[in-house]
């Protein structure tokens, strides 16, 4: 950045601005105040796109509704530096973090000067002001929490949806790969009676699939948004249908049926569409962490663990065992998962601080819940490729466990009931003996009936 400054005022007096910098005097006062995470934790990319696609909209419905104040030339600059700043060729001009006011008004501020400045660099002229025209009809109150359901939306449709239903066309493969294995089933991390690979793998599959329908029908609330409601939620300053006009030109500019929130002083104050949706989040992560952990746990060995399933060998596991290979994409899941468990927690308490007409934990709300859908993309992602994709059944060691179950005792209890199956399995386990050889020899039942009523393969 340049030595070289620029003199900018505001309702505060004058600040000194880096000359080649488009931003103003509020948002240098903010960079100024508020050092916390800076570089590191910037106000999300997500949500600068999602202002931006906010800020073209309202002008072009204040154009529609104001046509004296919002005029042709104006709303095509403004429309012009926001389409800038949604493919992203303006982010060195948005420095300010997610630790700062909690109605998001610095970024607010932000944006309208990085609009005003750009597009009267464009225009050649001072054609735009940050206030009376690229916040038309507008305040950081309405715009933060209508950008922070774009961002959402968007996120969930366009980026956590599509690699979910990529991971559970991948499990619907292997599925359908596995339905003549036999293996072990398991409860209590202890022997079960048998099931076919192919089931336990529908059993991931299907939770995915629930997940999928939770993610879904918790993404329309966040389509509902809370421009046009100001400052208290009132529309005060905003055009009679400036909220719905607004909303319908977000919504054909994301191809997302976006509309104006029915009660904005809801609208304003709760983010309780965040916390539904965010609760989703979290249970794809809860379904992630169970899945990731079964298939290390079938992964494990090679020699001493359970060895039922190979994976993928991505990199060396140890910096001092030679010939290590660890389950390392199933432990970036499980701690992927782990992350969006707390972010939950976060968007819960930040929700539940919606004091009078506004919430004041935004930002972090934001934060929390599209760092949680960002992770949660790209960790499936990952998960599939590298993981996912390159599991195979070890079907030697999978009959071989089921031959030595004990728990294969339970075809025996419609014959011989419950407490003489239990005898059974109890003295096959104290004398390292098969099943059949317990059972014949406390004289249950005979060679012929044992092998009558005994077929694994039909208790699955």
């Amino acid at each position: 950045m340049t030595e070289d400054y620029r003199t900018e005022r505001d309702s505060m007096g004058e600040v000194r601005v880096p000359a080649d910098r488009y931003w103003g005097a509020q948002t240098e006062r903010s960079r100024i105040n508020f050092p916390i995470g800076a570089g590191k934790e910037p106000m999300p990319e997500e949500i600068l796109r999602a202002f931006a696609v906010l800020k073209a909209a309202a002008a072009r419905a204040n154009r529609h509704l104001r046509p004296e104040r919002m005029t042709e030339e104006k709303c095509g600059a403004i429309c012009a530096a926001a389409e800038e700043i949604r493919t992203g060729k303006l982010a060195e001009h948005f420095p300010l973090v997610v630790w700062q006011t909690g109605s998001g008004t610095q970024t607010n501020m932000n944006v309208n000067e990085v609009i005003a400045h750009r597009g009267n660099e464009m225009a050649g002229k001072e054609l735009l002001h940050p206030n009376d025209d690229v916040n038309m009809s507008q305040s950081s109150n309405d715009t933060f929490p209508a950008a922070m359901h774009i961002a959402a939306a968007e996120t969930l449709e366009i980026r956590v949806l599509p690699e979910l239903r990529e991971l559970i066309r991948e499990l619907q493969r292997l599925e359908e790969g596995n339905r003549d294995v036999l293996k072990c089933g398991r409860t209590h991390l202890q022997d079960a009676t048998p099931i076919r690979f192919s089931q336990e793998i529908s059993g991931w599959k299907n939770s995915l699939e629930k997940d999928e329908e939770m993610i879904r029908v918790a993404v329309i609330p966040l389509r509902e948004l809370a421009l046009g409601g100001t400052a208290v939620g009132t529309g005060l300053n905003a055009p009679a249908g400036f909220d719905a006009l607004s909303a319908e030109k977000i919504a054909e500019t994301t191809g997302i049926p976006f509309v104006t929130a029915k009660n904005k002083f809801h609208a304003l104050t709760s983010r309780d569409e965040m916390v539904w949706a965010h609760g989703a989040l979290k249970a794809l992560a809860c379904d992630l962490m169970k899945i990731a952990n079964d298939i290390r746990w079938l992964a494990s060995g090679p020699r001493l663990g359970l060895g039922e399933i190979t994976i993928p060998e991505n990199e060396p596991g140890s910096s001092i065992m030679p010939g290590k290979v660890n389950p390392t994409q199933c432990e970036q899941v499980t701690m992927v998962a782990a992350q969006v468990m707390g972010n939950d927690v976060t968007v819960g308490i930040a929700a539940s601080q919606g004091n009078f007409e506004l919430n004041v934990f935004m930002p972090v709300c934001a934060y929390n819940f599209l760092q949680s859908a960002r992770l949660l993309a790209e960790s499936m992602r990952s998960f599939r490729e590298r993981c996912v994709s390159g599991i195979r059944a070890n079907r030697e060691k999978m009959a071989e466990n089921v031959r030595n179950s004990l728990m294969l005792v339970t075809a025996l209890n419609p014959v011989i009931g419950y407490e003489k199956a239990a005898a059974t399995a109890q003295k096959a386990f104290r004398e390292g003996i098969s099943l059949k050889e317990a059972c014949t020899s406390l004289g249950y039942l005979t060679e012929e009936a044992f092998d009558a009523c005994f077929h694994p393969e039909k208790m699955a």
